[in-house]
C-alpha cells in the first residue's frame, strides 16, 4: 500500500467504492487521515461499513462540510454529461476534488519514497488504444531483464494498492482519460501517448476535451521523456508542443506508417521491423513478425511505444529484444487462444470500437470475423476500406441484424449469440483462416464488460474444439 500523504489528521471524502475507492480508503487512513465514504449502490455502502468504514452520504445537504478533498473513482461523471450530485456539491463548497492517481504522484514523491540510491521511476502509458498492451509489455520486459516492477492504474491493481517500491523500482502505470483528466497531480518520469480516436466522446464533451484530458499528463507534470505516436495529427501536435526545435531528444517519436530518420530520436515499424534512430543514425533493429504474441502492425505500434519507453531508461535494445520475443500478449487483447488443421483463433474481445476492431482486421490476410453488440457513436462506415480480409461475418448481439446492414459487401450470418457463431465459424474455417472475435461494439448489451464477452469466446471455442468440430 502507498500511504497518502499530506491529509493528516483531516477528513477525505471518497466517492465510489469499487477496486479504487477501497483502496483509497485504506491508503488515506493508512498516511493519517480520516475517510469518510459513499456509494451509490447499496453492495457497496454494506461492504464499506463491514469493513468498518464510516459512511456519509455525501449527496445530502451538508455532505461536504469539514472535507479537505473529495476523492473520486474514475467511472463517476464530474464535468460531462453532468457531474455527479457529490461532485456538483464539492464544486459549489470549493472542496478539492482528485482522483486516486493525482494522491499517488503526490505521495510518491514525498521524502518518504525518495530514500533510494538509485530512485524508482514511474512510466505513464495513455491512449486510445494499445495503453493495456503497452503497459503490460513494458512491465513483462522489465520482469524477463531482472529489473523490479510493478504494473497498476487501469490495469491490474490500483495504484494506492501498490506495495511501497524498491531501490531502482519502476512502476508502470496505465491511465485512462477519466483518470488523466481529474488528477491534480501527474509527473510520471516517461509518459507514453499511443494514439488518439474518437472515444468517450460523451464523458468529455468532444474529441477536443478528449485530446485535452489525455494531454494533462504531459502538460501539467512534464516528464523527462515523452514518447508520442505520431501517426494521427494530435499526435504530431503534441510532440510539437513539448520539443523546442528538431534536434531535441525530449521527445521520442514513434510510427508504424512511416520512417522517422529524420526526427531527433525515434522508433517506428516499417514491414514488421523496428528500427530506433538518433541523430540520422541507425541504432537497433527487431525482426516483429516471428513474435506470436504481437501480431499486426497495432501491435508493431505498441512494442514501438514499449521499446521507446525502455530506451528512455537505459534498458539495452537485446534485453528488450528478449522480453518482446517471450511476451505470451494480453487476454482479450489480440490473444491467441489455439490452432488447429491450420485455423487460428483469436480473442480480441476488447475491440470495442471501430478503430480498434480496424487494427485486428488488418492484422490477418483471411478471417472468419465475429463481431457485433452495441454500436457506438459514428457507425461502422470506417470500416468498410479494411472489410477485404473478412470472408465471412458472423454477427452477435441484440442488434445483429441493424449491424449486419451496416457491413456493406461482406457476407454476414445474423448468429446472435457466441455459441451460434463459433459453431458456424469453425465449421466453415478453412486452413489458413483466422476465426476473430473483435466486435466494433460494447458488450453491454449480453455481457456485464468486454472480459465477459472474450470469456465466452475462449469457452465456446473450447468446447468446439474438444467435441472435434
Amino acid at each position: 500500500m502507498i500511504p497518502v500523504a499530506g491529509f493528516e489528521g483531516q477528513e477525505v471524502g471518497v466517492l465510489g467504492l469499487g477496486r479504487s475507492g477501497r483502496a483509497t480508503a485504506a491508503a488515506l487512513a493508512a498516511g493519517g487521515a480520516r475517510p469518510v465514504v459513499w456509494d451509490d449502490g447499496a453492495p457497496g455502502r454494506d461492504a464499506a461499513e463491514a469493513a468498518g468504514l464510516t459512511l456519509r452520504d455525501l449527496t445530502a445537504p451538508g455532505g461536504m462540510t469539514g472535507l479537505a478533498a473529495l476523492i473520486v473513482s474514475p467511472g463517476i461523471p464530474h464535468l460531462y454529461p453532468a457531474p455527479h450530485p457529490a461532485i456538483a456539491a464539492a464544486l459549489e463548497a470549493g472542496v478539492p476534488v482528485d482522483n486516486d492517481i493525482g494522491l499517488f504522484f503526490r505521495s510518491f514523491g514525498s521524502d518518504a519514497f525518495a530514500r533510494h540510491d538509485t530512485v524508482p521511476r514511474v512510466i505513464a502509458v495513455t491512449g486510445s488504444n494499445g495503453k493495456s498492451t503497452t503497459s503490460a509489455l513494458i512491465h513483462h520486459i522489465l520482469t524477463e531483464a531482472g529489473r523490479p516492477a510493478q504494473l497498476a492504474g487501469n490495469i491490474g491493481r490500483g495504484v494506492l494498492d501498490l506495495d511501497p517500491p524498491r531501490d531502482g523500482e519502476v512502476i508502470v502505470l496505465e491511465l485512462s482519460s477519466y483518470q488523466t483528466e481529474l488528477a491534480r497531480a501527474l509527473t510520471p518520469d516517461v509518459a507514453v501517448f499511443t494514439n488518439l480516436s474518437p472515444d468517450h466522446l460523451d464523458r468529455h464533451g468532444g474529441p477536443g476535451g478528449y485530446f485535452a484530458a489525455k494531454r494533462r499528463l504531459f502538460a501539467e507534470g512534464g516528464p523527462d521523456r515523452a514518447v508520442i505516436g505520431v501517426d494521427e495529427v494530435e499526435g504530431r501536435f503534441l510532440a510539437n508542443q513539448l520539443t523546442e526545435g528538431s534536434g531535441d531528444p525530449r521527445v521520442i517519436r514513434v510510427s508504424v506508417e512511416q520512417g522517422l530518420k529524420d526526427a531527433a530520436w525515434s522508433v517506428f515499424a516499417r514491414k514488421g521491423h523496428l528500427a530506433e534512430w538518433r541523430k540520422g543514425r541507425q541504432q537497433a533493429s527487431i525482426d516483429l513478425r516471428p513474435i506470436k504474441g504481437l501480431p499486426g502492425a497495432h501491435n508493431h505500434q505498441n512494442a514501438c511505444c514499449a521499446y521507446a519507453a525502455l530506451r528512455a531508461l537505459n534498458l539495452g535494445p537485446r534485453d528488450i529484444e528478449a522480453g518482446l520475443a517471450s511476451y505470451p500478449g494480453l487476454p482479450h487483447r489480440s490473444q491467441l487462444i489455439a490452432e488447429r488443421g491450420g485455423v487460428a483463433f483469436v480473442n480480441d474481445s476488447k475491440a470495442t470500437n471501430v478503430d480498434a476492431a480496424e487494427m485486428a482486421l488488418r492484422a490477418f490476410p483471411r478471417i472468419r470475423w465475429i463481431c457485433g453488440g452495441l454500436m457506438k457513436e459514428g457507425g461502422l462506415g470506417a470500416l468498410e476500406p479494411h472489410l477485404g480480409s473478412v470472408a465471412k461475418a458472423y454477427v452477435i448481439g441484440r442488434e445483429a441484424e441493424a449491424f449486419a446492414r451496416a457491413l456493406p459487401g461482406v457476407e454476414a450470418e445474423i448468429c446472435t449469440t457466441m455459441d451460434v457463431a463459433v459453431i458456424r465459424a469453425m465449421a466453415e474455417a478453412e486452413p489458413g483462416d483466422t476465426v476473430l472475435l473483435a466486435p466494433a461494439a460494447a458488450s453491454f448489451d449480453q455481457y456485464d464488460n468486454f472480459e465477459r464477452r472474450g470469456e465466452d469466446f475462449v469457452a465456446c471455442v473450447e468446447r468446439g474444439l474438444a467435441a472435434g468440430r
